[in-house]
């Protein structure tokens, strides 16, 4: 159920990606206290990327999830900067991150919802 969607003008090798992807599907499952079998984690490359008028490395990254803590969302933003700056070498200060409560009859998986 917890998605996370990173698009980021920063390309990644492919030798470096799957692992990358990996641990950013396990992060989120941690910081949620999930079950990492229902984490999904998107990475796209996005060369078009303008960030505060500078093309300089940057991410936009989507956290949705059924029952997220708005309270911990601060939280989670240091996680997912430090998790960003630590992989991809993009300062946090040019990481949006948009957080999204999903209700349970919304969210739809193995034909039919949460």
């Amino acid at each position: 159920m917890p998605l996370l969607k990173i698009t980021t003008n920063r390309e990644m090798n492919q030798t470096d990606l799957p692992n990358f992807i990996k641990q950013a599907s396990t992060t989120v499952a941690d910081m949620l206290g999930k079950p990492e079998k229902y984490v999904m984690v998107s990475y796209e490359f996005n060369p078009d990327m303008l960030f505060a008028g500078t093309s300089a490395s940057s991410a936009y990254l989507e956290l949705k999830s059924i029952g997220l803590p708005g309270e911990r969302t601060s939280e989670f933003s240091q996680v997912l900067c430090d998790l960003i700056q630590r992989q991809l070498q993009i300062p946090k200060e040019r990481v949006y991150i948009e957080f999204s409560n999903a209700e349970r009859h919304l969210w739809g998986w193995n034909g039919a919802t949460f």
